[in-house]
């Protein structure tokens, strides 16, 4: 456990599970860019301790915590919250941070992605990213939620107060990679982590092995998914205009190549809160051709995949490369700019410093006092 020291005048004590490795470096800016969590985790508990809370902190995943103190509010992110409520004094307040779709979306999304490929393919796959069945929604009195509409609808049956907070990037860049739009306009980008069935690149891979005219580059651990690389060999690694480039560190000179090579992200997930992916690569001014669970708004300068088929990505990305050289400049702008107004460490601290004084405010007079969505 981490233990924060309150600043100013004693007000309670917060217990946040969610993870300790952040707070083993003497200062947010030595913490790894290699997911955003990390810092946002940070951020929240010095957020705390500024409002004059003590806090302690425990890995979201820690079975065997258990409360020896009084605390004014408890924090997780999914599976300690029905575990540790009856554990703790009845007047503490319980608040669930949300950090993807409700566990049923998510799994029953993953499922149906793994049964189409049995389908299409005759090939079973492994499920990767499906998550224990959680009722922390149920036992929270209210939740702030990474999201957009898309992982709110997933929420909203339980009839809790849902706070929305942006998720941060790992990279920004402070203006628009340059690149030839004309000479770029048939290349996209496909990044992301584990859970390749599940963030679509079954369905990218499909698409393009029949759009020759078309290149994609594939950033991601795809190694470490042995099944998948067995049942897509050809696509991933003999086929001329796709191209496997595996996992590349976002602030490298390699991937500011690669974006600047690329005119759009294509990622057809099927279930995220926020995803990490696709903001990194609006900061890095690059089109959106995503899915509507991909949990961000890209009103006006992307294109939202409804039913994610192969057909419907096809149809998208030769859609968005015909379009003038103006048009996509236009578009890359404004997907950086939508990125550098909502999705920065300083909004998302912000953000939820609104939340926390809400929050203490209404707390302190008996009433809930944030804002529902």
């Amino acid at each position: 456990m981490i233990h924060l020291k309150n600043e100013g005048e004693f007000k309670g004590n917060v217990l946040l599970s969610y993870i300790t490795d952040p707070f083993g470096y003497s200062s947010s800016d030595e913490i790894p860019t290699t997911h955003t969590n990390g810092w946002e985790c940070y951020q929240m508990a010095h957020l705390w301790s500024k409002h004059g809370y003590a806090i302690d902190i425990i890995d979201w995943d820690n079975s065997t915590f258990t409360p020896e103190k009084h605390y004014s509010f408890f924090i997780d992110i999914h599976c300690n919250m029905e575990r540790l409520v009856p554990l703790l004094n009845r007047d503490c307040y319980m608040i669930l941070h949300i950090t993807g779709s409700h566990w049923l979306f998510q799994n029953s999304a993953e499922y149906h992605r793994l049964l189409d490929i049995q389908g299409r393919r005759k090939a079973t796959l492994i499920p990767r990213r499906t998550v224990p069945p959680s009722f922390g929604i149920e036992f929270a009195d209210c939740a702030t939620i990474l999201g957009n509409e898309a992982t709110i609808s997933t929420f909203q049956y339980a009839g809790k107060s849902l706070c929305q907070i942006p998720i941060t990037a790992t990279m920004t860049f402070p203006e628009i990679p340059e690149k030839d739009y004309a000479q770029c306009r048939n290349n996209y980008l496909w990044l992301g982590n584990s859970g390749m069935v599940h963030k679509g690149l079954d369905l990218v891979l499909e698409a393009f092995s029949s759009m020759p005219d078309h290149h994609l580059y594939v950033c991601g651990q795809v190694d470490t998914e042995s099944d998948f690389c067995g049942e897509y060999q050809k696509e991933l690694y003999h086929t001329a205009n796709i191209h496997t480039l595996g996992w590349l560190d976002v602030s490298s000179l390699e991937f500011l190549s690669i974006i600047r090579t690329c005119i759009g992200l294509i990622y057809p997930s099927c279930s995220e809160g926020q995803s990490g992916s696709v903001v990194q690569s609006l900061h890095a001014g690059l089109i959106p051709v995503i899915s509507y669970q991909s949990g961000v708004t890209v009103d006006g300068f992307g294109i939202i995949l409804n039913q994610c088929s192969i057909d419907e990505i096809r149809e998208a990305v030769s859609s968005l490369s015909s379009l003038p050289v103006e048009r996509l400049q236009e578009m890359a702008k404004r997907s950086w700019e939508y990125a550098n107004k909502y999705h920065t460490r300083e909004n998302f601290s912000n953000e939820y410093e609104k939340f926390l004084v809400g929050l203490i405010s209404g707390k302190n007079r008996g009433i809930d006092s944030i804002s529902k969505t």
